[in-house]
């Protein structure tokens, strides 16, 4: 939303069972006065990937910003639940579908554009209860500051932010995350509660801002609430 607000047209891809969701949130978008094209699809498959990007540019006439937010989460209490089928959903979507994204959307992004990825506090300190989320993540931060030397050389900003606890849809999809643990969610912290996503959203607006951002590449700017200054 708050990209809309600033003038931006919006593409959001989202699953196809999400579909009340997103027409909510296509709607919220349209009355600031912005366009927004709705992407049904998985992107733990490739070649809906490059077609996201491509039907963005065809429909709204270009792209400037590509964040990637997607996410699969399920927690495990014990190592021994960790099973190879969500190691791997686990990887193709958080980690996978940002390599696809970004290789179609390079083409088509030039000087003052960004690459924004969404990581999370789990990939900095890891997690025992989010073994295959915290360890994607972490390789989705070493991505991003590996290409942001090659895409800065273009004028292309790549950076990634690391949420902590927020209050999201992911809490209540994960089919393992146990009620007691949302109710707590977040407590750990020194604000010992979790972040409301308008709070963490003015971070993204920051990054895809040249006016505002223009000297920020390869960075991980972390939101946690002061979690991972507590380790």
């Amino acid at each position: 939303m708050l990209y809309a607000r600033e003038g931006a047209d919006v593409a959001m891809v989202y699953l196809p069972e999400e579909q009340p969701d997103a027409e909510e949130t296509r709607d919220a978008v349209q009355a600031t006065g912005q366009r927004c094209l709705l992407l049904p699809g998985d992107l733990a498959d490739a070649s809906f990937c490059r077609e996201t990007v491509e039907r963005t540019v065809r429909v709204l006439g270009g792209l400037n910003i590509l964040v990637n937010n997607a996410a699969h989460l399920n927690s495990q209490t014990d190592l021994s639940q960790l099973d190879f089928e969500d190691w791997d959903r686990s990887f193709k979507v958080n980690v996978y579908a940002y390599f696809h994204l970004v290789q179609a959307a390079r083409p088509h992004l030039g000087e003052g554009d960004a690459i924004i990825a969404t990581a999370s506090e789990e990939a900095l300190r890891g997690s025992d209860t989010m073994i295959d989320y915290g360890a994607s993540k972490a390789a989705l931060v070493n991505f991003t500051k590996s290409i942001a030397e090659h895409l800065a050389k273009d004028g292309i900003r790549a950076n990634a932010v690391a949420p902590g606890p927020t209050w999201t849809v992911l809490n209540v999809a994960d089919p393992n995350m146990p009620q007691e643990g949302l109710a707590h969610l977040g407590s750990e912290g020194p604000l010992a509660r979790v972040a409301q996503p308008e709070e963490i959203a003015p971070v993204y607006v920051h990054l895809a801002s040249d006016a505002d951002s223009r000297f920020t590449v390869g960075e991980v700017i972390a939101v946690t609430g002061g979690i991972t200054t507590t380790d």
